[in-house]
């Protein structure tokens, strides 16, 4: 089964991109979209039947150097049937929605074919990504981070006649060499500390390794915190973490197809993953996971204060993307893994039908993507509206507090379940400025997201008048998937709380994550204790059932008002949203004109494109004409120029001379030449 689920989008990719003009361009569509929804209907059997136990299927040698030995082969555990589930669910629906977003594409020339070359992009990029989570080995995996890099690229720069949209797809892929770089040395590392790259063999000698030091960049430092911070370097550069985040929103200049599958629910969370699989690492990594925790918490305030003004509907949501990553970096950091999965696991659902949902909107005013020019469209596009209402009901964190203490299940959308067990967890992992940061981002969250509600399906319409009276709803094949993850927006928190941070954790993820085994967050509930390792456990009398329990269980008691804040946020920025947007609409302008260096700074993304474009781009360019100049063309052309006109012709005419045409002078050589040699020849012998 796992053997389908990996290589069946390949084959489609591989038949589709190649043989289209025997299958039909039709064909090939089809093709593609059968096969991942074949693979995602093989997941979740996968992911409801399988247990916790760790399942390893190997398809060949690989790698046989020496010590370097590889497998290719199939790591089945908890962790990766999590994965399986997200990425074939999220690109069976894509494929599907592109059925439609694709079919009247106005970057095209009528007639052009583009569209098996785009579902075979679309189907490679699902097997890259799922060769990067089935890796046994560090090796496998790189391979597969590096396949999503390649897919990426394509995607990205899809519309190759859009200047653009080439120039976003090479900073995508420059900016993630810089973090592979680092997750590449972070392999290196490993290999040399424990003469493996294999998973199972590296996981059994980190308690050895936490006691050994490596020389790096001149220094002793811990062995473990090296490694730790390089393999998070990579995940900083794939997940779009702060320093490395600038490609994530160049990105939407691929079709929106593509910011949904890659931007949203997939490859963005490569960096999560790899954390989460390298968990045993970084639970001895204490300032490698700190540093996480700080970065992430950072990220997400970062993101969402940029997430506030910006008016292209996509780059909206592309920011809201690079913020709710931070927040599942946060979990990681703090030890909080499996909160983090399930952050990944939710966000997946509603973050991909926000995409499509604005793509879905970009299709009815005919690929206008600027907010300003919307207003009043819920009435036009009723399906999509109610759809992406769903989705930001999610990602607001719309729920009921303390609905967990109160009944044993939390009553809320998918990010309210998540997103604030995430926020506790924080608390309760002593990160107080990362607490802070994300009740904060949760506000901003909440203000830009009605905020786009707002102006997109609110009000009047704004812009051209003839746009709007012939918007209207999208076809079933994008409709439909906003259905099927709105479904997963409402219900996917609630029915999968106890199994990722709850009561059944333990039994769910087994040993698919390091840490921990299980996780509650609880109301407080009477005194707690620390239990001299930085957790805090219920005492004797707190009133829990669970207070005699293993050690695995870790059972926090965090006050009420740690759980009522994200909620009261989430108030406070749908509050401020509606009125500046639905009773005082006039009120942004003047407030962007009192306040004009703060606008243009948010506006202008903390200006980090133009710090990197002083530090980075001009002086490569600069560097790179100076090469060009005083290297190619005064050393080498110079050069070549100079032997040319000098001391070539000088050679040349010697020789010349030497060529008399005369038998007795070419005689007279010869016998000197022989007398030479005889003599060489006596010399040597005498000797």
């Amino acid at each position: 089964m796992y053997h389908i689920i990996l290589f069946a989008p390949l084959l489609a990719a591989i038949i589709a991109g190649f043989g289209w003009r025997v299958i039909s361009e039709k064909g090939a569509q089809f093709l593609t979209t059968g096969s991942v929804i074949l693979a995602a209907f093989l997941s979740w059997i996968a992911f409801i039947t399988a247990d916790s136990g760790l399942q390893i299927i190997t398809i060949a040698r690989w790698i046989d150097s020496g010590s370097m030995v590889a497998d290719w082969a199939i790591r089945v555990d908890m962790l990766t049937n999590v994965m399986l589930v997200v990425i074939t669910t999220v690109s069976a629906l894509v494929h599907l929605y592109s059925f439609g977003y694709m079919d009247n594409d106005p970057q095209w020339r009528k007639g052009e074919v583009y569209k098996p070359r785009f579902f075979a992009y679309l189907s490679f990029f699902t097997f890259a990504m799922l060769m990067l989570v089935t890796a046994d080995n560090l090796v496998q995996m790189f391979f597969g981070w590096e396949g999503v890099g390649v897919a990426s690229y394509l995607l990205i720069g899809f519309y190759w006649r859009k200047p653009t949209a080439g120039a976003a797809a090479m900073k995508a892929f420059i900016v993630n060499r810089v973090g592979d770089f680092g997750f590449a040395l972070g392999i290196f590392a490993l290999f040399l500390l424990t003469d493996s790259v294999d998973f199972t063999t590296i996981f059994g000698e980190v308690g050895h390794l936490a006691a050994t030091t490596i020389n790096f960049l001149g220094m002793e430092l811990p062995a473990l915190e090296v490694v730790g911070f390089l393999l998070f370097i990579g995940a900083m550069g794939k997940s779009a973490q702060l320093l490395l985040h600038t490609w994530l929103p160049d990105a939407m200049e691929g079709p929106t197809p593509v910011s949904a599958l890659i931007h949203a629910a997939t490859m963005v969370t490569a960096g999560v993953f790899l954390v989460c699989r390298m968990s045993p690492i970084f639970e001895e990594a204490i300032y490698a996971s700190a540093f996480i925790t700080t970065i992430g918490a950072i990220t997400a305030f970062f993101a969402a204060t940029v997430g506030l003004v910006q008016n292209d509907i996509k780059r909206v949501i592309a920011y809201s993307t690079c913020s709710q990553l931070g927040y599942m970096f946060v979990a990681a950091g703090v030890g909080f893994y499996q909160a983090a999965m399930f952050h990944l696991f939710t966000h997946a659902a509603f973050k991909a039908m926000l995409f499509l949902g604005a793509g879905s909107v970009i299709h009815a005013m005919h690929h206008e993507q600027d907010m300003r020019n919307y207003g009043g469209l819920r009435h036009k596009i009723p399906k999509t509206f109610w759809a992406m209402m769903l989705g930001t009901l999610a990602i607001t964190g719309v729920g009921i507090p303390f609905s967990y203490d109160l009944i044993g299940l939390p009553i809320g959308f998918a990010g309210f379940v998540s997103k604030d067990a995430i926020i506790e967890g924080a608390f309760a992992g002593h990160a107080y400025f990362a607490f802070t940061a994300l009740v904060v981002a949760a506000l901003f969250t909440s203000f830009y997201s009605w905020r786009l509600m707002f102006l997109t399906f609110y009000g009047k319409p704004r812009g051209d008048q003839h746009t709007h009276d012939h918007a209207h709803e999208s076809p079933w094949v994008m409709t439909v998937p906003l259905g099927v993850l709105a479904i997963g927006a409402v219900f996917a928190g609630m029915l999968y709380y106890n199994s990722f941070v709850g009561h059944d954790a333990e039994e769910f993820f087994g040993d698919a994550i390091g840490g921990p085994a299980v996780v509650e967050l609880h109301a407080e509930a009477g005194d707690a204790v620390d239990d001299g390792h930085g957790e805090v456990v219920a005492d004797g009398h707190a009133g829990d059932e669970h207070a005699d329990d293993s050690v695995l269980h870790s059972y926090h008691y965090v006050p009420s008002w740690v759980k009522l804040a994200p909620f009261i946020a989430m108030l406070a920025g749908l509050g401020i949203a509606y009125q500046l947007y639905i009773r005082s609409p006039q009120t942004p302008a003047r407030l962007g004109a009192a306040l004009p260096g703060l606008y243009r700074f948010l506006l202008n993304k903390w200006y980090f494109d133009e710090i990197y474009d002083v530090l980075f781009v001009r002086s490569s360019k600069w560097l790179g004409r100076f090469l060009w100049r005083k290297g190619d063309g005064a050393v080498i052309d110079g050069g070549i120029n100079g032997l040319a006109m000098g001391i070539i012709p000088f050679l040349t005419r010697i020789a010349g001379r030497a060529q008399s045409g005369y038998v007795f002078h070419y005689a007279f050589a010869m016998i000197a030449g022989l007398v030479a040699i005889i003599t060489w020849f006596a010399i040597r012998g005498a000797s």
